[in-house]
C-alpha cells in the first residue's frame, strides 16, 4: 500500500489588466502543471494563483516577465 502526502498549494493574489486574463491562463497552460489560474473579480482583474511551494520562484519568475502586458495601470 502506498501513502501520499498531502502537499498543500501556496496561494498569490495579483491584480492584472482584465483584458489579459485569458492571456496569462494560456501562458499558464504551456507550463504544464505551474500553477492554478482562478479569477476573483473579472472587472478589477484580481487574480488567485495557486502552486506547489517549490514552483513559487518560476511562477514569481514567468509573472516578472510578463508585467509590461499584464500589469493593471490604474487603482481601481
Amino acid at each position: 500500500m502506498t501513502v501520499f502526502q498531502e502537499k498543500r498549494l501556496t496561494e498569490t493574489f495579483f491584480r492584472i489588466e482584465p483584458r489579459q486574463f485569458h492571456l496569462v491562463k494560456f501562458i499558464l497552460e504551456g507550463y504544464d502543471n505551474l500553477a492554478v489560474l482562478s479569477s476573483l473579480s473579472s472587472t478589477s482583474g484580481l487574480i488567485r494563483l495557486r502552486c506547489a511551494e517549490e514552483s513559487l520562484p518560476d511562477l514569481i519568475g514567468l509573472l516578472t516577465a510578463l508585467a509590461p502586458t499584464i500589469k493593471r495601470n490604474r487603482l481601481v
